[in-house]
């Protein structure tokens, strides 16, 4: 049996998911590179592992792939525009963006509910998509602030 492509992504967008920002730092010209994902999931408490997926056709893809390290900054509520300046266009996604490095060198971005400084251990093909492998060798908390969701396309509002 085939499914519509479309009716897939309508179903799965059912599960509502907490949004991260992937971040690295581009070995070939050393500027960082980040963007939004919220196919993230904890994989292993020992070791302590995660795991995040990319489209094969990914614009950040090779430089976080090609770095061994990165940033999964764990998004807060109030940061929207954060999430959709990473999933907007790649040219503007670090202008006038504040970040601080984390010990492993991946750029962690201010207001996130908690930043993991990560090695990337493995990937592994998952169709259209990579699945990246990351040992968490650092934990980096942020605020008090509730998570953004997302949730059938849009952001999901919590009640106070």
């Amino acid at each position: 049996m085939s499914l519509d492509p479309r009716s897939f992504r309508q179903a799965l967008g059912a599960f509502a998911s907490g949004v991260t920002v992937i971040t690295a730092i581009d070995p070939a010209g050393g500027n960082p590179v980040g963007v939004t994902v919220s196919a993230f999931a904890s994989l292993s408490l020992d070791p302590p592992l995660v795991l995040f997926c990319l489209g094969r056709d990914g614009s950040c893809l090779p430089a976080i792939e090609a770095a061994g390290r990165c940033g999964i900054n764990i998004l807060a509520e109030p940061q929207r525009d954060l999430s959709n300046r990473f999933a907007g266009p790649v040219a503007a996604r670090w202008v006038d963006q504040s970040w601080s490095p984390l010990p492993g060198g991946a750029p962690a971005l201010p207001g996130c509910l908690v930043t993991l400084d990560c090695r990337l251990v493995r990937t592994e093909p998952g169709g259209d998509h990579l699945i990246f492998i990351a040992e968490v060798e650092g934990i980096h908390p942020g605020g008090g602030e509730r998570p953004l969701l997302h949730h059938r396309g849009a952001y999901l509002d919590l009640a106070p």
